[in-house]
């Protein structure tokens, strides 16, 4: 592999890592942003607010976060030994980030109440957090393995 000056290159390991910490901050982010949310409504109706997002985020997580995870985690494990910190997502996965982010502040800025929004994004919080469980799982068995 021809090493490029300015490109910043990691072991695969760390991108597995990477990945991992970056799903794990911001499904904390975004339950956090719930929970303030909810607070402003003095929790009246919260335990039906979070069966709600917990039954979406598993939805989530076994039906379409999973498949992200191991199809990225796959990616990464043909990646040269040390690859650019940035290959952590794959490009059309940095388009799917950016739509995202986008619906994201979409959504907050629209007119649906903060606690039906908060159902939303604990579903999805916590789906990323769920998910990145199989990262860091990953990424431990690789520092035990010697990968």
């Amino acid at each position: 592999m021809k090493k490029h000056k300015y490109t910043p290159a990691v072991k695969r390991k760390y991108l597995i890592l990477i990945s991992g910490l970056m799903w794990l901050s911001i499904g904390i982010m975004l339950n956090t942003i719930a929970i303030d949310w909810l607070s402003h409504y003095h929790f009246k109706n919260t335990f039906i607010y979070l069966t709600g997002g917990i039954i979406i985020s598993l939805i989530i997580h076994h039906f379409g976060f999973l498949k992200i995870v191991d199809k990225n985690l796959g990616r990464i494990k043909t990646l040269n030994p040390e690859t650019c910190v940035f290959a952590f997502l794959s490009w059309k996965s940095y388009l799917l980030v950016l739509i995202m982010i986008s619906m994201g502040i979409m959504l907050r800025h629209s007119q649906i109440p903060r606690n039906i929004l908060s159902v939303i994004y604990i579903g999805l919080g916590l789906a990323l957090i769920l998910s990145s469980i199989r990262y860091l799982r990953v990424f431990i068995r690789t520092v035990i393995r010697g990968w």
